[in-house]
């Protein structure tokens, strides 16, 4: 109803027009509570996750995994000792590549730290109240204990599949911020302004980079595609300088750049960003694409486009056989799945994959790979110092 036609209605008319509008906008929201044993939460949080199809997922939208070690053993030590827990907020997927799966809105954080816990990754540390327990894991606890752990229930809010994408980026953001929240994108563009974001806002207008990859209009809209081209760039040229916090790299390589970018460096750039996107274009049947999908994660870009460009960068007349044996490969989709982390030895073993297979040569994992693959602990970002000080509550459960 335009806001003319509103003009026109009396108050009884118009109250009618907005009980109606509240009861089509209540039929999106539509929700279940339900309570989810945590061992079965997590089986269908794993359960087909090396080939992203596991029924219970992490959108790419999500944050990466930011809790430390403490604040995990803390969020298991509340389970083991009874105290209440805040829910998990998910929605049934109505339509697109994961139709019929529940995405986790709200919660991230919490269901991998429970799956950290139960597949032995995690080794309990900084516990306030059961000090006892303190370096211990899952296999360490009494099997009456590891049994009573796993049918412990967690609240569950699940939206229908009414709720569409729309609808679920709007609930995660009200839920985390009491409102529309700014990406770190919109953030960069209004702090980190320059010539260098400039170069980023013209890149992400390419017409063959939008074609490869398709965003929704409100992704669009809220600068994910300058989001994606910044970390093609920040990854492409300082990968192997990543530590743990991807917003802090990606802030920190745009300010840098932008306090020294010469026209010189710009034409570059530009030339190297076009030239890997049309090899892309010529040489990868489905683009970025996994085969059957219509979306393409952040992940799998960065993986694919930074890899191309550094064996472009060592052959520039790289002419590549078929690449489908190793780019559909469920190796390839483990690097790439949507809740893989971003710990270092990772990121570096998702660029070298593509790197190396596109250069025909044996591929290699990154040092410190098996520690990051079996310890939660090494895999999480580090805890600070004590006098730091201590976590909040909104901070522990987000």
């Amino acid at each position: 109803m335009t806001d003319k036609v509103q003009l026109l209605l009396d108050d009884s008319e118009r109250a009618i027009f907005v009980d109606q509008q509240i009861e089509e906008l209540q039929k999106i929201t539509d929700y279940e509570i339900k309570e989810w044993p945590i061992g079965v939460l997590v089986e269908k949080f794993i359960s087909g996750r090396e080939n992203d199809e596991s029924e219970i997922f992490i959108p790419d939208y999500q944050r990466d995994m930011v809790w430390t070690p403490k604040q995990q053993s803390r969020f298991i030590e509340s389970i083991l000792i009874k105290l209440p827990v805040p829910f998990i907020f998910a929605a049934d997927v109505g339509q697109g590549d994961r139709e019929g799966a529940l995405e986790i809105i709200d919660g991230s954080q919490r269901i991998r730290t429970l799956d950290n816990f139960l597949s032995n990754k995690l080794e309990l540390v900084g516990l306030k109240k059961l000090t006892q327990a303190d370096g211990m894991r899952f296999s360490d606890f009494s099997k009456p204990r590891q049994m009573r752990f796993k049918r412990t229930t967690i609240r569950v809010i699940e939206l229908t599949e009414k709720a569409d994408e729309d609808a679920r980026r709007e609930m995660f953001d009200r839920l985390n911020s009491g409102g529309t929240r700014l990406t770190s994108m919109e953030v960069r563009r209004g702090v980190v302004d320059g010539p260098f974001m400039m170069f980023i806002t013209e890149c992400a207008a390419n017409k063959n980079f939008k074609t490869l990859v398709p965003l929704s209009e409100r992704n669009a809209k809220r600068k994910e595609y300058e989001e994606i081209v910044l970390r093609y760039f920040a990854y492409l040229n300082n990968y192997q300088g990543f530590q743990k916090s991807v917003d802090d790299f990606l802030t920190d390589y745009l300010r840098s750049k932008n306090g020294n970018f010469l026209d010189a460096d710009k034409q570059a750039m530009f030339d190297e960003f076009v030239r890997m996107l049309n090899f892309v274009s010529q040489r990868f049947p489905n683009g970025f694409k996994r085969i059957g999908y219509n979306t393409v994660p952040r992940i799998r870009f960065e993986a694919i486009a930074v890899g191309v460009s550094l064996a472009l960068r060592e052959n520039p007349d790289l002419l590549p056989g078929d690449v489908g044996g190793w780019l559909d490969s469920n190796e390839f989709i483990k690097h790439t799945r949507s809740d893989a982390s971003n710990s270092r030895p990772k990121l570096v073993n998702r660029i070298h994959y593509v790197r190396d297979n596109l250069l025909g040569r044996a591929y290699e994992e990154a040092p410190g790979t098996a520690e990051v693959e079996t310890s939660a602990n090494a895999d999480s970002p580090p805890d600070p110092p004590e006098d730091e000080g201590g976590l909040t509550q909104q901070e522990l459960f987000s």
